[in-house]
């Protein structure tokens, strides 16, 4: 019978972007673009701001995309800042998004790329 091994990540963050419907493909383009390994994508529907905004809140669409991406901590700043940038997140109604530290997080990883990050420490 195989052993079965967990390889356990640590020094990981999770960037978690929520964007209008549909700007959700541009901004992870650019976060793979400056290192990100892949990304999640689901769709959510938004409250909150929009019911203070009055006639403004129609602007505002209420159904999200979310994007879930993680990435090794040393990355975070860089494609949290790319994504931010490649979505306008610095206007306002286009999104919010945030950084967690992960305690550990687990995936497959080859045995040797294990091995080669291991030579590196």
């Amino acid at each position: 019978m195989s052993t079965r091994e967990i390889t356990v990540l640590t020094d990981v963050i999770l960037i978690t972007c929520i964007v209008q419907r549909g700007l959700a493909d541009k901004i992870v383009k650019s976060a793979v673009d400056a290192g990100a390994q892949g990304a999640t994508i689901h769709y959510a529907r938004g409250s909150g701001v929009r019911e203070k905004l009055g006639i403004l809140g129609v602007a505002v669409e209420v159904e999200k995309e979310v994007i879930n991406i993680v990435v090794a901590k040393d990355q975070a700043d860089r494609i949290f800042e790319v994504m931010y940038l490649s979505g306008n997140l610095d206007t306002p109604g286009m999104g919010f998004m945030y950084k967690t530290t992960l305690d550990k997080a687990a995936t497959y990883i080859p045995h040797a790329i294990i091995e080669k990050l291991a030579k590196k420490d």
